[in-house]
């Protein structure tokens, strides 16, 4: 069963997208900021995160940065789902190594098309 780590400080959107995962069959972790994500991570590198952006102590942006930095840091599909979606913050996320983006609000669609489209599902 793939792992999938879901980083979002809002606890509904967390739930949201457990849901929905678990639904395709993903074996689920969360963390509500990118520190906790970065822990979460050094103890159990999972195959998909699931980034928010917006996020206290560690935004989305800095913990993948950080993330692509660590030992098998380059290992886990990266994909932002964030309410930022001008293209400047898109061009940054892919050049820090996200690969790909999702626009909330997501529905079961959107999930199942993005995981396809890079090749977790």
């Amino acid at each position: 069963m793939p792992s999938c780590l879901i980083v979002d400080d809002s606890k509904v959107v967390r739930m949201v997208a457990r849901k929905i995962l678990e639904d395709l069959k993903f074996g689920i972790s969360e963390a509500e900021d990118g520190k906790c994500a970065l822990d979460a991570c050094n103890e159990n590198m999972p195959d998909v995160i699931l980034l928010d952006w917006n996020m206290p102590v560690m935004n989305g942006i800095d913990f993948l940065r950080t993330l692509r930095q660590e030992q098998g840091g380059e290992d886990p599909v990266v994909i932002f789902c964030t309410t930022e979606n001008d293209m400047a913050h898109i061009r940054e996320a892919i050049s820090a190594g996200a690969n790909e983006y999702i626009m909330k609000p997501f529905d079961r669609a959107i999930i199942e098309a993005k995981f396809s489209q890079v090749g977790v599902l």
